[in-house]
């Protein structure tokens, strides 16, 4: 059961604004394609990361051969296929029958009529067990009608990594649970506690799923919002101040050199190759951490998202399926679906690739699995207890309009996330002062609640 009721934005507005975003993508990225696959074929437009390219591969020779059904996949890269994804569902084109959208993109989607509700699907496949799909993630598939419209092939939150060995040497002791301050007087006694590293690894790239996810996750357990439950913008409010003055004074001060250039990829590499004590971000990263072959392997503690005003604050996040509205092969794309994110699927990867590669984060069954335990044990519990106790419905201390932890769930969050990371990103950069970055935020901010106000 949710949190609360969501406060929807009217749905003409968010058809007017993803239809903007929509004329100036096709703009710079042609269609292409022959239309969507009839008969026993199907085609799936997907992102190109590691798990979906194994997907890829294990498909022919597994789905296929099992079902009959041919699956021709296009694979492109993060920013190319959600152009290409947006193009083809606004337009109903059908050239794609299954797509890879993240749960920022179906609720929006499903509002705007672009995708097919996967409920009676769910009710007939009880192979399927719906049940098991982590509540947080059904909850964040789940369009204002109440209908389910994604199944996660793979999620999860963010958390705290540290290495065990160096806070040792240093006599100090992470709290099971800590505070942001805890996190940042650690940072300042490990800081140079190696050659060449630094107390703590943050995002401080430009983009709204680079820095502004992160700091987001900040400014809500500091009490902030970007929107009051009204569409009040809130971005030059003291809580936001606040958390912000923290998170660019900590990179700062006891942050990675370059900060400002450094997003996901960055820290990875950072924490990796020794260059940093901690590093706060996707829980997706321990398995890099942990792989076969790190040089940091075993050497890395995990604690929840550290917190403030909150009790958690760790986002969420997954790659799930929709089937595009224009299908005519729903029936097949349904069948993908349930075996790619199916539990089969993974005793599969975890028989034929490794443990460590499984698409975990979306079932709670995965986590009893004593292989997938083996494996993934130091960083297992702690990614699914971040995931479960999220709240993208309720991630702070007031009535948010819209849902979402590290992003607000409206068309319009794109533009503005990106206008305002740039923002942050040059005080990261020493270019100017948080004041002044948050009063431009504010006036982008105001310009996007004003759409929405008395909605």
């Amino acid at each position: 059961m949710r949190t609360q009721s969501r406060r929807a934005p009217r749905a003409s507005l968010a058809v007017a604004a993803v239809g903007t975003l929509i004329t100036s993508l096709a703009a710079c990225s042609g269609a292409g394609g022959s239309g969507a696959g009839g008969g026993d074929s199907i085609n799936v437009l997907m992102v190109n990361n590691p798990q979906m390219v194994e997907l890829q591969k294990l498909t022919a020779d597994n789905f296929t051969k099992e079902t009959g059904i041919k699956v021709s996949f296009t694979v492109l890269p993060e920013n190319d296929v959600r152009d290409k994804i947006s193009q083809d569902f606004a337009n109903q084109a059908g050239q794609y029958d299954v797509a890879t959208l993240s749960n920022y993109e179906i609720p929006i989607y499903a509002k705007n009529g672009w995708l097919h509700s996967l409920d009676s699907y769910v009710k007939s496949d009880t192979a399927f067990d719906q049940d098991d799909i982590l509540t947080p993630m059904t909850q964040a598939l789940t369009a204002e009608d109440g209908k389910l419209y994604g199944e996660p092939f793979y999620g999860e939150s963010s958390f705290l990594m540290y290495r065990k060995d160096v806070l040792e040497k240093a006599g100090l002791t992470m709290p099971g649970k800590p505070t942001w301050q805890q996190v940042a007087d650690i940072a300042a006694k490990v800081d140079e506690a190696e050659a060449d590293m630094k107390g703590i690894c943050l995002r401080g790239l430009p983009g709204w799923g680079e820095v502004m996810a992160p700091l987001t996750t900040v400014v809500n357990t500091y009490g902030g919002t970007w929107f009051d439950k009204d569409w009040k913008a809130q971005v030059d409010s003291k809580e936001f101040k606040a958390a912000t003055r923290f998170y660019v004074d900590l990179v700062r001060k006891h942050g990675e050199a370059g900060a400002a250039q450094s997003g996901y990829a960055e820290c990875l590499n950072n924490m990796t190759q020794g260059k940093t004590a901690m590093w706060y971000d996707a829980t997706a990263g321990a398995g890099s951490l942990e792989a076969s072959g790190s040089p940091v392997k075993g050497k890395i503690g995990y604690v929840p998202a550290p917190v403030e005003k909150t009790d958690s604050s760790g986002w969420l996040y997954t790659w799930a399926w929709g089937v595009q509205k224009a299908s005519k092969n729903a029936e097949n794309a349904w069948k993908f679906i349930s075996w790619a994110s199916g539990k089969d699927y993974e005793k599969l990867v975890g028989e034929t690739i490794g443990w460590a590669n499984v698409p975990a984060g979306k079932r709670a069954s995965t986590y009893d699995i004593p292989e997938y335990r083996k494996e993934a044990g130091a960083f297992a519990d702690v990614t699914r207890d971040a995931i479960a106790g999220a709240k993208p419905e309720d991630p702070g201390v007031q009535p948010r309009p819209a849902p979402g932890i590290q992003f607000v769930g409206i068309p319009e969050f794109t533009d503005l996330g990106t206008k305002v990371s740039q923002e942050i990103s040059s005080a990261i950069a020493g270019r100017q002062s948080v004041d002044s970055a948050l009063k431009k935020a504010q006036e982008f901010a105001e310009t996007v609640g004003k759409k929405y106000e008395g909605s």
